[in-house]
């Protein structure tokens, strides 16, 4: 792998480019909290070759939501179970829209 690679996988939303403490940070909350959202199993962090966890971009807008709920006052597992139906939904609706468009296109729709 060239650098120029390893460049182009910090674009990449699922790469676990960061550290725990890093995550942390940037959400302003603590290790803790990561901790139980991944206990809860809403994400679950890849973990280095030494056992550390590491967390994508897409991983911390997810615990980013979760916060926002916890600030709210939402006990962390009814946060976790909200944002795991909130993306549910959005699949749903995703797929809805998928078949409206081949059924005016008068396309048969995609086999999953």
């Amino acid at each position: 792998m060239t650098a120029d690679d390893s460049f182009d996988r910090l674009d990449d939303d699922d790469y676990p480019a960061y550290t725990m403490g890093r995550a942390a940070e940037m959400l302003g909350t603590t290790q803790g909290f990561l901790r139980s959202i991944g206990e809860a199993r809403l994400i679950t962090p890849l973990r280095s070759a030494g056992g550390h966890r590491r967390y994508s971009r897409y991983q911390l807008r997810i615990a980013a939501r979760a916060r926002e709920l916890v600030d709210a006052g939402t006990p962390i597992e009814a946060a976790c179970r909200i944002i795991i139906l909130e993306d549910q939904l959005e699949e749903a609706q995703r797929i809805n829209a998928e078949y409206r468009r081949t059924a005016d296109s008068g396309n048969p729709p995609p086999t999953e």
